[in-house]
């Protein structure tokens, strides 16, 4: 275990030298992956969520594909198609984008609903359905989408249904005045990306998955996961709480948290550090809470006051 912790800081050394100054959103990335999850990146153009996903898959060494979404993508465009042979003798699948490790959604609200939800298969289940027909994609796979909240002519917001299946939400927001300067030093002389260095391969993450999913939970830690999220459903002030695929993907954040800070068991504050990344695309809040000034950041911190955290002896 302490060789694969080691090789999940090597990898956020390694897309820190292409992203400056965000090694939070870099591990909290790294998080989601590990748990088997897909990040949705909301934020304006430029910040470099695309750069993002190509470090990642540089560093793990990851077969990946990226797919400007526009409005007259279709769903074969991301799926693939079945293609007549040239003598007529039968059909060849022609896969899509999407049947790679690491699968970049650029813009995702850009593109028509019938092209988003030719996502939504994929991302809960691993395959994908052409002609009936049930293909899986790649092990390891994750997508990152990316969406840009400024410009709403021509977008299509992503419904609740799709949103749900993203594990987190992420804001990777300007840098900072000394890491832009940085960023400028670095590229007079080479390309940033040249430089990220492959720290793991396809095995080595499934591994780590693996050692995820078997990171130990007690009962009281159980119970207060539960009682967070039943707090979304019943305050007064929150008209659409957490489901229940929102609270495994609390849990499972939560357990990959525990294992890049080298632990094989749960703690609170991996449930704490974690919520706000996955509940805040999840939930709607009423027009009373607008009323009374209660932002989606200041709502998630007001739920997590109001549960007790266990006592961890």
């Amino acid at each position: 275990m302490e060789t694969y912790v080691e090789n999940a800081k090597q990898i956020i050394n390694e897309v820190s030298k292409v992203i400056i100054g965000k090694n939070y959103i870099i591990a909290k990335v790294l998080t989601a992956i590990l748990a088997k999850g897909h990040i949705l990146i909301e934020d304006i153009p430029g910040v470099g969520k695309t750069t993002l996903a190509l470090a990642f898959s540089k560093a793990m060494d990851l077969e990946h594909n990226r797919l400007q979404f526009t409005p007259d993508v279709l769903p074969t465009d991301v799926i693939g198609y079945h293609l007549l042979n040239k003598d007529g003798d039968g059909y060849q699948f022609k896969p899509g984008p999407v049947m790679c490790n690491l699968f970049l959604a650029d813009e995702i609200n850009r593109t028509s609903p019938k092209s988003q939800s030719a996502l939504l298969e994929v991302m809960e289940e691993g395959t994908v359905t052409v002609d009936s027909i049930t293909k899986e994609v790649p092990r390891p796979f994750t997508v990152i989408a990316t969406q840009n909240p400024v410009g709403s002519i021509g977008t299509q917001m992503l419904p609740e249904s799709q949103l749900d299946r993203f594990m987190i939400k992420l804001t990777m927001g300007y840098p900072d005045i000394r890491s832009e300067v940085n960023m400028l030093k670095g590229r007079q002389k080479v390309n940033p990306m040249a430089t990220v260095q492959r720290v793991v391969g396809k095995e080595d993450i499934l591994n780590m998955q693996a050692m995820v999913e078997k990171v130990f939970i007690h009962e009281t830690i159980y119970d207060y996961i539960v009682n967070i999220v039943m707090q979304t459903r019943m305050h007064p002030f929150i008209e659409l709480g957490l489901s229940p695929r929102g609270t495994i993907a609390l849990t499972n954040m939560a357990k990959a948290t525990a294992f890049i800070h080298n632990r094989d068991y749960l703690i609170p504050d991996d449930v704490r550090g974690v919520f706000r990344d996955v509940a805040s695309h999840r939930m709607l809040l009423k027009p009373k809470a607008r009323l009374n000034d209660l932002t989606m950041d200041r709502m998630v911190e007001v739920i997590l006051q109001q549960v007790q955290a266990p006592r961890v002896g």
